[in-house]
């Protein structure tokens, strides 16, 4: 199979499948009437030329006085008698006696051997190609036999041809460039629910709906239902995951907690070794359930308005930002909306928020900007110590901490990681112009 001919679409497959067909099967039609027309008409043509070599042989006396061959009646065509018109007929025998049409003139036709009646082909007197239909027969009181010919200028019969040829090629050409035509209507009306459905798998896909449309033929009724029963079961299955997750959460919060206390109970050389392993346990748990919790690309849910999305993370942090003293910032231009979820944007933007507000020391700055068809890029910067390049490769790895004397578990950056990871985007770390870190998250749009 050609390259490339796998990705065909399914309308060229059909429309190039009945090209191929067309063009084996015309030209093979055509070549079979137009070899019937022929036989036709040279049948046509002979019986026509054995009707005149009849009425010549009826006509044609042996005169013994004269000791002559002689035609007693004209064949009422006048092209007999008009000088090398192309029809000709002549009676010759054995002994050279010979008469001929007035339209042979002083020329002869050439004599078959053989004796019964045969056709053959040859060049007139003009260069015409004639065909010449001979008989050897006996006349009344004639010494020998006589060989009887009529000849045919074959200009008509061959012009005859060539003109049915070049109209059947025309008639056959129309006719492909109809059905071709005819062809391309079907696949176009037969793969419209094709079309219909792929549109509506945009929606769904989009988020302008949820489930696929059922009003179809009955083969892609069926899939449709099909597919919207996985639809339904797989968004059951993410609403049980993430329900599950919050639960567990929260199942797993207070014994945390109790254990945390109790260790502080423990002796000295004891309580390090267990509130480690406790630490442990607690940003384990914390790093999977925000996996867990996540809800994923957002290929079947709407595009979320960003501004809107951040509204109330930002007034949260703005207040917290405020208690620590610290100047918060935020930028929010026109971006186009992002195909992201918006509990999972929330969760991005305030895990770098939060990071931000724990190491500034005057200064919080968010921006969010249209990348074009790409999205919208999120920006946060501080003014903190920042990072060098080796600090910001190790920062995404979960749970390394760069300053134990800060607070937190070092999950941010790791589960911001993770989210945009999950929807396809980038996160880059770099110097800020305000002197500390800048986070720079690129998120696809809709």
């Amino acid at each position: 199979m050609l390259p490339g001919v796998r990705q065909w679409r399914v309308a060229t497959r059909m429309v190039v499948s009945a090209l191929v067909l067309m063009l084996l099967v015309l030209p093979i039609a055509g070549g079979v009437l137009a070899w019937n027309f022929r036989e036709a008409v040279n049948t046509s043509f002979n019986d026509r030329l054995e009707s005149l070599l009849d009425i010549v042989i009826a006509g044609t006396v042996y005169v013994p006085a004269s000791d002559r061959l002689a035609m007693e009646r004209e064949l009422g065509d006048a092209r007999f008698t008009r000088v090398y018109s192309g029809w000709y007929w002549q009676v010759r025998d054995q002994d050279d006696r010979v008469t001929t049409s007035r339209s042979l003139w002083d020329l002869r036709l050439p004599v078959p051997q053989a004796g019964g009646l045969s056709f053959q082909e040859t060049s007139g007197p003009q260069g015409q190609a004639l065909r010449v239909v001979s008989r050897q027969v006996r006349l009344a009181n004639a010494p020998s036999t006589v060989q009887v010919s009529v000849a045919a200028d074959l200009s008509g019969v061959n012009q005859e041809v060539d003109r049915f040829e070049a109209l059947l090629a025309g008639s056959l050409a129309t006719l492909g460039v109809l059905l071709l035509a005819m062809v391309w209507m079907q696949v176009h009306w037969g793969l419209r629910p094709l079309r219909r459905l792929e549109q509506s798998l945009g929606r769904v896909e989009a988020g302008q709906q949820q489930l696929l449309d059922t009003d179809l033929p009955e083969e892609l009724a069926r899939l449709a239902q099909a597919i919207n029963l996985v639809l339904e079961r797989d968004q059951r299955l993410i609403e049980r995951g993430r329900a599950t997750a919050g639960n567990l959460a929260h199942a797993l919060k207070t014994p945390v907690s109790v254990l945390q206390t109790l260790s502080e109970r423990l002796p000295q050389d004891q309580q390090g070794a267990f509130q480690a392993e406790l630490q442990r346990l607690n940003e384990a748990v914390r790093h999977h359930l925000a996996r867990a919790s996540a809800a994923g690309p957002a290929g079947l849910g709407g595009a979320v308005n960003v501004e809107e999305a951040l509204e109330p993370v930002l007034a949260a942090l703005r207040t917290l930002a405020s208690r620590r003293g610290l100047a918060f910032e935020s930028v929010l231009s026109e971006a186009r909306p992002v195909r992201v979820e918006r509990q999972d944007l929330q969760e991005l933007a305030g895990n770098l928020l939060e990071n931000a507000i724990n190491w500034a020391e005057s200064r919080v700055r968010l921006s969010v900007e249209d990348a074009g068809t790409t999205g919208c890029q999120l920006q946060v910067e501080d003014d903190g110590p920042g990072m060098s390049e080796e600090q910001c490769n190790q920062a995404l790895a979960r749970g390394v901490r760069l300053d134990e004397t800060r607070p937190g578990s070092g999950l941010g950056l790791a589960i911001v990681g993770d989210l945009v990871a999950l929807y396809g985007g980038s996160l880059t770390l770099g110097r800020s112009p305000l002197g500390g870190l800048r986070v720079t998250v690129s998120i696809p749009g809709e």
